[in-house]
């Protein structure tokens, strides 16, 4: 790939969604982009980024968007996140009727799916609402599925696997989560670099290692857009390699890779 091929393919990517591809990249770009190139019978890179750019549809965008995505995920990643939201979170969501949750950067599902099985087990009597959100429909469209390789839920607790997901095969060759716990997520593609198309707050946030690939300023917007959607006194968990530093979040450290935002004077349940 030339030089004015990558500056190219990142300068769109920067502009469509945010995606910081840095100077190193040109391999790994070239080599998840081959296949769309070919298959749409591209001479060259130019042509497939004239293509993307004149395609009103925006369906070769979301493709390219595909593409570049990192779906890297897992079940119960980051497991002190989940222990902190089931020791001092739950219990003030307990005292709800209902809980909704929103995972920003869902990916795969894995970590929307954990985050239904924790507040299962800690909030049995609630209704609990999950809404995951990403950017990439192929990741989107596994997490609806939520069907996974068996190897990939051994991380997960054994009361879990028989309480929470359906076994397929004797012995199970995969797993898929139950369809009364399905019911519960809503799945919707989002580009968090654009306005968002709701106007509600949630108590907890889980926006985790996407902000990674931004640059500064656009993570200053992103979390900014976060902030403003939590409820006050409720809960960002980012990823553990992600740093605020440098950034005017307004947001109260709690420990690493968590935030919240202050209560204020009617904080409601959060300040009982």
């Amino acid at each position: 790939m030339a030089a004015s091929d990558f500056q190219q393919i990142r300068d769109l990517a920067y502009r469509s969604f945010g995606l910081d591809l840095k100077p190193g990249k040109e391999e790994l770009v070239s080599a998840r982009l081959q296949k769309l190139v070919r298959s749409g019978g591209f001479q060259s890179y130019q042509a497939y980024c004239r293509h993307v750019l004149h395609d009103r549809s925006g369906e070769s965008l979301m493709a390219l968007i595909d593409a570049l995505a990192t779906n890297h995920t897992s079940f119960l990643r980051e497991a002190d996140h989940f222990d902190f939201l089931r020791r001092r979170v739950a219990p003030v969501l307990a005292r709800r009727a209902g809980v909704e949750v929103w995972s920003a950067a869902c990916s795969t599902g894995e970590e929307i799916w954990t985050l239904a099985f924790v507040l299962r087990d800690a909030l049995p009597t609630s209704r609990i609402q999950l809404l995951g959100t990403d950017i990439s429909r192929k990741a989107l469209a596994s997490a609806r599925r939520a069907t996974y390789e068996a190897a990939r839920v051994q991380v997960l607790p054994k009361p879990w696997l028989t309480s929470y997901l359906d076994a397929d095969g004797n012995p199970p060759l995969s797993y898929t989560v139950k369809a009364s716990i399905r019911a519960q997520a809503v799945f919707q593609r989002l580009n968090l670099i654009e306005p968002l198309p709701w106007n509600k707050q949630f108590p907890v946030i889980f926006c985790r290692n996407v902000m990674i690939y931004f640059d500064r300023a656009t993570q200053q917007r992103v979390i900014a857009s976060l902030a403003a959607n939590l409820e006050p006194g409720g809960y960002l968990f980012v990823g553990h390699a992600e740093s605020f530093s440098g950034i005017d979040h307004r947001l109260e450290y709690v420990q690493p890779a968590i935030y919240r935002r202050p209560v204020g004077r009617k904080g409601g349940l959060w300040n009982e």
